[in-house]
């Protein structure tokens, strides 16, 4: 929504392919007199920090190591998505920066008080932020919408993708090369999708598909596709524990409560009172794409995304466009502007629409929109709602 950062998701798969390619270095043959020296260990991490010949590396399980890199150590530098070593390039250890992708092979032998390196291999920031934008310019050109129906033996999918305020049916063409994911439970992030076979797209599904669209647009050929289940929830807050992060909710559609949990992915947003007049009066009119000349969001610009860690340049975006030029703008540019509030901000009475994940642990809000009091009058709210983007700030790992 695609929830900017650097994706630590870019390039770590490379890393973990790498792992088995990343044998401790050759040490001299051990003989039966001698003790088996203990494993070279390894861990892959993100420098947070240089100090002389020394690193310290954030793993992406939240643990600091600091390790030396001798002149001995070898440097190699990879590029995102890269897992044959031998297409690797030497790597001056001046070279390496802070928020550069490490895999850190640690020498068993070393006897200093600091951990030494027998060799490190760098994915780039700088390089991993241009994959970013190369992934972003695809997605963008791609189809996101609402699965109408699947042809599993067929390998087509028809898609309703919103254009203003006009659904377009598109047909995904899929072959055995199509690489097929799915949103993990509980998640919105494409570096946490799972491969999944066709048949686990069902209608009413929103998809994300990447690859290269017909001269009329009515199809795309897809290389890759993602795709998920998710929750669209309009009703009015019944109560909040900002100690449980959880939200209830009179669900105006069930007229039951639901119980909603605010996670640290989850994006909150509050429509302002003026830009929520605006949206339910161009929704009853017909003409949802819109709003207006820009006022309070600004610029046609690619909208921001995540958890307030933003778009980060890989994440695909929602099509509701607008068209023309000028001062208009997308829908999912004006949601995605309005201000980040937190839970303790929501009122008791006041009305909000959330797009949720569900799986065993309960319901989990991945994006929620104060504010909409004006938006839930027109019919077509939950439309809109159902089209606004899932993309996360992290998700920029996108489908390799």
């Amino acid at each position: 929504m695609r929830l900017g950062i650097i994706n630590r998701g870019v390039g770590l798969a490379a890393l973990v392919a790498l792992l088995g390619a990343v044998a401790p270095l050759a040490l001299a043959p051990l003989t039966q007199a001698q003790t088996q020296p203990a494993p070279v260990t390894r861990y892959l991490g993100t420098v947070t920090a240089i100090n002389g010949d020394t690193l310290t590396v954030k793993t992406d399980a939240g643990q600091m190591n600091t390790v030396e890199v001798p002149s001995t150590a070898q440097l190699k530098r990879i590029t995102p998505g890269q897992t044959d070593l031998s297409k690797a390039e030497a790597l001056d250890f001046g070279s390496i920066a802070n928020g550069d992708r490490v895999l850190v092979n640690l020498d068993p032998n070393a006897t200093g008080a600091t951990p030494q390196a027998l060799r490190v291999i760098a994915i780039k920031q700088a390089d991993v932020a241009q994959k970013q934008q190369t992934e972003a310019a695809q997605w963008n050109q791609g189809v996101h919408g609402l699965v109408k129906s699947v042809d599993a033996a067929a390998g087509v999918i028809q898609v309703n993708m919103r254009v203003g305020a006009v659904s377009k049916e598109v047909a995904v063409n899929t072959t055995s090369s199509t690489v097929l994911k799915r949103y993990a439970p509980g998640s919105v992030r494409f570096d946490q999708a799972l491969p999944a076979p066709i048949t686990s797209i069902q209608p009413g599904d929103q998809l994300w598909a990447r690859g290269t669209k017909s001269a009329d647009g009515s199809s795309i050929a897809a290389d890759g596709i993602v795709s998920g289940s998710f929750l669209s929830i309009a009703g009015t807050i019944l109560s909040t524990d900002t100690t449980a992060s959880t939200l209830t909710v009179k669900d105006l559609a069930t007229k039951k409560p639901a119980t909603v949990h605010i996670t640290a992915d989850a994006q909150m947003r509050r429509l302002p009172d003026t830009m929520a007049a605006v949206l339910a009066a161009r929704l009853k009119s017909g003409a949802a794409g819109g709003a207006g000349s820009g006022q309070g969001a600004g610029g046609t610009g690619q909208a921001g995304s995540g958890t307030g860690n933003g778009a980060g340049g890989g994440a695909p975006r929602n099509f509701n466009q607008a068209g023309g030029g000028g001062g208009r703008m997308d829908l999912e540019t004006v949601l995605e502007r309005a201000p980040l509030i937190q839970l303790s901000a929501l009122q008791k009475g006041e009305a909000v629409m959330i797009v949720a994940t569900e799986d065993a642990s309960g319901v989990s809000a991945v994006k929620l929109l104060a504010g909409v009091e004006p938006l839930l009058e027109a019919p077509q709210a939950q439309d809109l709602l159902s089209n606004w983007s899932l993309s996360s700030g992290d998700s920029a790992a996108g489908v390799e």
